[in-house]
């Protein structure tokens, strides 16, 4: 990819955005290094970010302690690339030319954090995967 070619966006998307969305985020930013535009919402967020999500992102070196939910808004759908979905069904809005995929995960909401050990290793691989496809690496 050339300095000049715009980054690409991701756009991740749960339910509440305490979880699945924000654990994607955080490994697609540490791993992406810039190269790709990160953002995470939910279609009903929660006050506060899973602390046993919080826990486990920080056994991977990842804090995520500062991070609060947000509400998903058409504007950060319109301004991604791609948005990845995990179980918000029919609450995301679609618009045409945007790549949807759909990211079948556990939900780590009211799970412990040997509960969420295994979901956030899942994410982790597919976020490894989706930034070879985006970046080409």
């Amino acid at each position: 990819m050339s300095d000049t070619a715009p980054k690409p966006s991701v756009l991740f998307v749960c339910v509440h955005n305490a979880g699945r969305s924000q654990m994607a985020a955080a490994f697609l930013t540490h791993l992406g290094q810039g190269k790709v535009e990160v953002r995470s919402a939910g279609s009903a967020p929660a006050d506060t970010v899973n602390p046993a999500v919080v826990e486990a992102m920080a056994e991977a070196g990842i804090d995520i302690s500062a991070e609060t939910p947000k509400v998903l808004t058409s504007e950060a759908v319109q301004a991604s690339d791609v948005v990845i979905t995990m179980g918000c069904g029919d609450a995301c809005p679609v618009f045409p030319g945007k790549q949807y995929v759909d990211w079948k995960l556990d939900d780590p909401a009211g799970q412990g954090v040997v509960a969420v050990r295994p979901i956030r290793d899942e994410i982790e691989n597919r976020v490894r995967g989706l930034l070879n496809e985006l970046t080409n690496c």
